[in-house]
């Protein structure tokens, strides 16, 4: 599956921001959906992720109470809604799929991603 991240942007600490990956294919509702990050000089981290239709979700703890993930099926697009964002948020956040039959924090359980999109937080 193809996968096209957008929405990211300069946003002061405190703003928000809605993050979206537009999948092409049939079979979107038959993957995982995660949402990762990396920031300049540190690995790539997990934030969350959500399965096909049942709609378990998983989310990083530095991200708890704060970012919402959800799927359209309908439109092929998984959002990230991203609320009380802090300077440390500030990363190329990564959209990315999986065929496994469980929701996965490791980058590794993905097949496919996006190109990521930007997301600086200020101060």
């Amino acid at each position: 599956v193809q996968l096209q991240a957008s929405g990211g942007g300069l946003v002061q600490a405190g703003g928000s921001l809605r993050l979206s990956c537009a999948a092409s294919g049939r079979t979107f509702r038959s993957y995982v959906m995660g949402w990762f990050r990396q920031a300049p000089g540190k690995e790539r981290e997990f934030v969350a992720a959500i399965s096909g239709s049942v709609g378990n979700i998983l989310y990083a703890d530095s991200v708890k109470g704060r970012f919402t993930i959800s799927r359209d099926n309908a439109k092929n697009t998984v959002y990230l809604q991203m609320n009380s964002l802090k300077p440390e948020d500030t990363a190329v956040y990564y959209c990315a799929a999986s065929k496994a039959m469980v929701v996965l924090a490791t980058p590794t359980g993905y097949d496919d991603w996006g190109q990521g999109t930007q997301v600086t937080v200020s101060s």
